[in-house]
């Protein structure tokens, strides 16, 4: 690559916000689901999310042009399959994660990255003040969007897991901190006859009734309301945390492992869902994740190596590490 051509790279890069901020419009105002039964001008667009015609033709035009819609004669847009990820009916839907990373608070502590990397502070605290946990509670529509965001992620993830790991043995499974359930519903769909306790904080378990109903296995699994740094509950041979480490630093982490530790049988297993981070110059995914994790609660992404010694200091030992995919391993941990 020549000089010009690693600038105009680069320039790609840095303008990369600008593509992320303009699908975020596209996902809030509904486009994909607007154009999953077929081409549609710019115009009925316009009328059907209540928006500025010319103004909308300009994102559209945009972000076809990096393949998300197509453009035909008329200012007709159909879906590509990129767009179709869009769509909110879809399994690997990304329209909420999208919605959720284009929040005005949530682009404002990444501005604050600076600040991170200069002191290895957390950039959210800098920029508002206190902890994005705290932010959310206080401000509950932000909570229900980031809720659906990881809904919709845990739907996107649970196929892969499923596969990649044999639940069967188990008669319980716990999921803490499994937000509304989708996982472990389906869990339990695939497994019949095995039951599920799902426990997090009581806002967010008050809304995981529907997700049991939909997969018809709502009289297999409790529903239980605390905090996992006080106490989980006892009765599961297996115990899931999928995405929970990575949002904490070490010493956090400690007293969560601890408090399962407590809780799980002799006999079980603890099943750590999370990002491994590559060897050098690899896995962007996971590493700008890390950065994720920096700006917005304050955790990080880790090792393989970095989750056995944080294991080990809450007396878990790795007995082995599956990998489920592009975004998630599984470490099956056992009490010691």
């Amino acid at each position: 690559m020549d000089e010009r051509d690693a600038a105009a790279e680069l320039q790609k890069m840095v303008n990369g916000f600008q593509v992320s901020q303009a699908i975020c419009v596209a996902a809030t105002l509904g486009i994909a689901d607007h154009l999953k039964d077929g081409k549609r001008t710019s115009g009925e667009l316009a009328a059907l999310t209540n928006t500025n015609t010319e103004a909308l033709y300009r994102l559209l035009r945009a972000l076809a042009s990096v393949g998300v819609f197509h453009e035909a004669e008329d200012r007709f847009f159909s879906l590509t399959p990129v767009g179709g990820a869009l769509r909110s009916d879809v399994q690997h839907s990304v329209a909420p994660w999208a919605i959720l990373a284009g929040r005005p608070y949530f682009r404002q502590a990444w501005s604050d990255l600076l600040h991170s990397v200069s002191t290895g502070e957390n950039a959210f605290r800098h920029t508002h003040g206190k902890g994005v946990w705290e932010y959310r509670a206080e401000h509950p529509e932000e909570s229900v969007i980031f809720d659906r965001a990881m809904t919709a992620m845990s739907r996107g993830v649970a196929a892969a897991v499923i596969a990649a790991y044999d639940f069967r043995p188990f008669s319980v499974v716990m999921d803490v901190a499994g937000g509304q359930g989708a996982l472990l519903a389906e869990i339990l769909r695939r497994n019949p006859g095995q039951r599920g306790i799902l426990f997090d904080q009581p806002q967010v378990v008050a809304k995981a009734g529907p997700v049991f109903d939909a997969a018809g296995v709502s009289d297999r699994c409790d529903i239980v309301a605390g905090d996992f740094f006080v106490s989980v509950p006892d009765g599961a041979d297996a115990i899931v945390l999928k995405w929970i480490l990575h949002d904490w630093d070490d010493e956090t982490n400690i007293r969560i492992l601890k408090t399962c530790r407590r809780a799980i049988r002799p006999e079980g297993k603890l099943l750590v869902l999370e990002s491994i981070l590559a060897p050098p110059n690899e896995g962007a995914g996971a590493k700008f994740g890390d950065l994720n994790m920096l700006v917005m609660p304050g955790g990080q992404e880790r090792t393989a190596e970095e989750f056995r010694s944080l294991l080990a200091a809450s007396d878990f030992r790795v007995a082995n590490i599956v990998e489920a995919g592009p975004h998630i391993s599984i470490i099956e941990a056992e009490p010691v």
